[in-house]
């Protein structure tokens, strides 16, 4: 009888379900020579680092990636008085704890959004990250797919208006 299509119509898919609905990709930033990093990332991860390192360039945005804590301190002291405007976390850092590092941020850095990242089958860690102050906490994939929308808003001058 059918060739093994679970009885549905070959060329056809369930409405909603394309394989590739693609992002629009954001408008760069205008380029600031000046410009200090508002986003700081502690991840560890070879191939996110490389992710968020080239979605940062094609928008004009500088993201630092940070070891520890005392790391993140000294690169802020070279930015001045600017706070970061987001810090992105790996849940499953090996070089830092994770869920004692997000309540020392929060604490320190009231304005600044923390972004979480996980493996979408960590259900209790996700909870306890939102737990400890993470303001979002997203698998990796929604992570990655919502990356340049991320950096374009947070990597913006306070002065510049983002659409």
């Amino acid at each position: 009888m059918g060739g093994g299509n679970n009885g549905s119509r070959p060329g056809r898919q369930r409405p909603g379900f394309s394989p590739n609905y693609p992002q629009p990709e954001p408008d760069p930033l205008p380029m600031r020579e000046d410009a200090t990093s508002r986003i700081f990332s502690f991840v560890d991860d070879l191939f996110f680092q490389a992710k968020i390192q080239e979605t940062a360039r094609k928008l004009n945005v500088k993201v630092e990636f940070v070891k520890s804590e005392s790391d993140l301190s000294e690169r802020m002291k070279q930015n001045g008085e600017e706070k970061p405007s987001l810090i992105i976390v790996d849940l499953n850092s090996n070089s830092v704890k994770p869920l004692s590092l997000i309540p020392k941020l929060k604490s320190k850095l009231k304005k600044t959004s923390v972004i979480g990242f996980l493996s979408h089958v960590q259900g209790d860690l996700k909870q306890k990250a939102h737990e400890v102050g993470c303001d979002m906490v997203l698998p990796r994939s929604a992570f990655s797919q919502n990356l340049p929308q991320l950096l374009r808003r947070h990597g913006a001058a306070e002065d510049e208006t983002v659409q």
